[in-house]
């Protein structure tokens, strides 16, 4: 059965104690850990902090991680921001596997320009896999890459971009984004899963509507068909809630945030097998 958790940016503003407690009080059981949490962030990746946050709470443990991607793009003309954002994806592999983190999750980075990508880009992206590869292989931590929106110079945001892109690279694992494969077509979604469920480490779980991405399941007809879709494929990883809390009408208390995944889950456990 899929364990369900969710990204500790949904609690944006608050310290690391306080997300972990809120997740398990939420009765959620995982966590995924964005590397650009402020209060870890902008403390300059307090690992002593994040550490005992992970051992205070063994409910959610495994957690795993999702990677730095603000500002950066490991396929970016600009030859420093490229290699900062590989050796970003590289240390947090390295901090996962310190905190027994089992999945890391990579954005593919894209074109600088509003063009398609080219030889060149594509050079660069396989330049940032082999890093990745290393990486994976010397801590035995899963990477996982995500399939992003659909944009004239994203590098993966097909099925079939996905599938060719984890053919040629057999150590690689999947993140299947929801909301941004619905963002392009709902049939994808299902695509993504008939072509990738071998592969997929790792579901980010939000509902795509009225041109905003990361919204809530709850009562969505169609997230249920998809984990439904995703426990039909065999899939028994984490169902990770990726909502972004900008899309509610007033800023959410804490109370309230724990009471909107608190509801997510309810409706989760009852469409689970």
């Amino acid at each position: 059965m899929a364990r369900l958790a969710t990204s500790s940016m949904f609690f944006h503003e608050y310290p690391l104690d306080e997300i972990f407690a809120s997740v398990e009080e939420a009765g959620l059981g995982g966590i995924e850990f964005w590397v650009e949490t402020p209060h870890f962030w902008l403390r300059g990746l307090p690992f002593a902090d994040l550490d005992a946050a992970v051992r205070a709470h063994p409910a959610l443990a495994p957690i795993t991680f999702h990677a730095p991607v603000l500002d950066l793009n490991p396929c970016s003309i600009n030859p420093r921001v490229a290699a900062a954002s590989r050796q970003y994806a590289v240390e947090a592999v390295d901090l996962a596997a310190a905190v027994g983190a089992e999945v890391v999750t990579v954005h593919p980075g894209r074109r600088t320009a509003k063009r398609r990508p080219s030889a060149y880009d594509y050079e660069h992206f396989r330049t940032y896999l082999a890093l990745l590869r290393d990486a994976a292989e010397r801590t035995g931590v899963r990477v996982a890459v995500e399939n992003m929106e659909l944009t004239v110079n994203s590098l993966l945001s097909t099925p079939a971009a996905v599938r060719e892109v984890l053919d040629a690279n057999p150590w690689l694992s999947f993140t299947l984004d929801v909301s941004h494969a619905m963002a392009a077509s709902p049939g994808d979604v299902g695509q993504y899963i008939d072509l990738c469920a071998d592969r997929i480490a790792n579901v980010h779980l939000s509902i795509f509507d009225g041109g905003k991405m990361h919204l809530p399941v709850t009562g969505n007809r169609y997230a249920s068909e998809v984990v439904r879709a995703l426990a039909a494929a065999g899939y028994d990883g984490s169902l990770t809630l990726e909502i972004e809390d900008r899309n509610f009408l007033h800023p959410l208390s804490i109370e309230e945030k724990i009471t909107v995944l608190r509801q997510e889950r309810e409706f989760l456990e009852d469409c689970l097998p």
